[in-house]
C-alpha cells in the first residue's frame, strides 16, 4: 500500500520553521530570543495559542493546526531538535510562554523530567494541560520485554483493554513497589514513550483535535480526525517493514527502556537495555553490562539501538565487548531531526525507525 503522506508532510515545513524560531539549547537549532517572548500569529489572530513540549508531539499538533488555519497557524515547541526529552530544561522565557497560553500539549508520565515542575506550576495557576500519554491506555514498563510474552495471549491483538482492566487491579502496594524498583530516574509503573505504538499516536491526535475544539472550532476536531488517519495509513507500512524481519532475529537490546511499545505491537522481544530503566539518565553499573554482554551472545543479537540524542561511546564499548556481528544502531527515539534526516515529521521518524530495525536485523 503506498505511503500517504500529504497532509502530514505539507504540516511538516511549518512544524520546522516554528521549531526554529523556539530556544534552543544545541547548536543544531538557530534561536530567535525575540521569539521566545513576542505573540504567536495564533494569539494575534485569536485561535488558541498552544505551546508544546517535545518535538514528536509538535509534528502532530503542528499537521492539525496547519490543516484548521492554513499557513497562518503558528504554536511554540519548547524542546529544539535532537533534544533529549528526560533532561530538558525550560528557560525562564519558556515558563513564561506556558503561563500565558491557552494549551498546553504535553506527553507526561515523567518523560520530561526537567519541565515537570513548571507544567504542574501553570496548571495550578489555571492554565490548561493536555497529558497525552496517560490518555491512550499506557502499558507498563516491561510488557515488551521477553519474559513478558508468555502473557501475552491475554491481551487483545494490540494489548489495549486487557492493559487497562490490569492497570485498575492494581493495588496501592503493588503500584508503591513498581515505582521504587526503578532508579532516580525511572518514569514509575508507566512507559511513557507511547507514540512508538503508531496507533496510540492516532488516537492521541484525535484527543489534541477534540481539546482544541473546545478552545475554537470544529475544524480542529476533524482535522484531528485527518491526521489520525494519515497515521494509521502510514502504519501499514511501518507495519510491512517491521514484519519482514524473520520471528527469530526479532530481538532488541537498547539504551534505555524505550521501545516496549514498539516490541508489544509488532512482537519484538526487548532482551535487554543499557541504562536500566525508562530514562537516559540512569548509570549503568559493570554488573548490569556483564550480564547484558552475556544476553546479547546467548540470545543471538545482531544489533544495539540507541538514541540520535546521546552518545554512542558506551554502545560502541558493549558492541566492541560482545564481538561478532553486532553493530550499532542509532534511531530517532525522543526528537525528530533536522532537515535531510528522514525524520523531518512523525511519520517519516517511525518509517526511518523501522527501516532501520529491519535493515539491522536483517539475514
Amino acid at each position: 500500500m503506498p505511503m500517504r503522506t500529504s497532509l502530514l508532510t505539507a504540516g511538516a515545513a511549518a512544524t520546522v520553521l516554528v521549531l526554529a524560531s523556539c530556544s534552543s539549547g544545541t547548536p543544531d537549532v538557530t534561536a530567535d530570543a525575540s521569539a521566545e517572548t513576542s505573540p504567536t500569529t495564533a494569539e494575534t489572530q485569536g485561535a488558541p495559542s498552544v505551546v508544546v513540549t517535545t518535538t514528536v508531539l509538535g509534528s502532530v499538533v503542528g499537521e492539525i493546526l496547519t490543516c484548521a488555519l492554513g499557513d497562518d497557524s503558528s504554536m511554540t515547541v519548547l524542546m529544539p531538535l535532537g533534544a533529549d526529552p528526560h533532561d530538558f530544561q525550560a528557560s525562564s522565557a519558556q515558563v513564561a510562554l506556558m503561563a500565558g497560553a491557552d494549551l498546553v500539549v504535553v506527553n507526561g508520565l515523567g518523560l520530561e523530567e526537567g519541565v515537570l515542575d513548571a507544567v504542574e506550576n501553570v496548571e495550578a495557576d489555571g492554565v490548561s494541560v493536555l497529558e497525552i500519554a496517560a490518555l491512550v491506555d499506557p502499558l507498563p514498563f516491561g510488557e515488551g520485554h521477553s519474559e513478558d510474552k508468555a502473557d501475552d495471549e491475554s491481551h487483545d491483538d494490540h494489548g489495549h483493554e486487557d492493559d487497562y482492566s490490569d492497570e485498575e487491579e492494581h493495588s496501592e502496594e503493588e503500584d508503591h513497589s513498581d515505582e521504587e524498583s526503578h532508579d532516580d530516574h525511572g518514569h514509575g509503573e508507566f512507559d511513557p514513550h507511547f507514540w512508538f505504538d503508531m496507533d496510540r499516536m492516532a488516537l492521541a491526535a484525535e484527543l489534541i483535535g477534540a481539546e482544541l475544539a473546545v478552545r475554537g472550532d470544529e475544524s480542529f476536531a476533524s482535522c484531528g480526525e485527518s491526521v489520525a488517519a494519515e497515521i494509521r495509513a502510514t502504519e501499514v507500512v511501518v507495519a510491512d517493514t517491521l514484519s519482514s524481519v524473520l520471528d527469530a532475529n526479532r530481538v532488541l537490546v537498547t539504551d534505555h527502556d524505550a521501545l516496549g511499545y514498539l516490541a508489544e505491537r509488532y512482537d519484538y522481544d526487548v532482551v535487554g537495555v543499557v541504562i536500566p530503566g525508562g530514562s537516559t539518565l540512569g548509570d549503568a553499573n559493570s554488573s548490569d553490562l556483564a550480564d547484558l554482554v552475556a544476553t546479547i551472545q546467548e540470545e543471538g543479537v545482531r544489533a544495539i539501538f540507541g538514541n540520535t540524542a546521546g552518545s554512542p561511546a558506551l554502545l560502541d564499548t558493549l558492541a566492541d565487548e560482545v564481538g561478532g556481528r553486532v553493530q550499532v544502531v542509532e534511531l530517532f527515539v525522543g526528537s525528530l531531526g533536522g532537515p535531510g534526516s528522514g525524520a523531518e515529521s512523525f511519520i517519516e521518524m517511525m518509517t526511518t525507525n523501522a527501516t532501520r530495525i529491519a535493515s539491522a536485523l536483517a539475514d
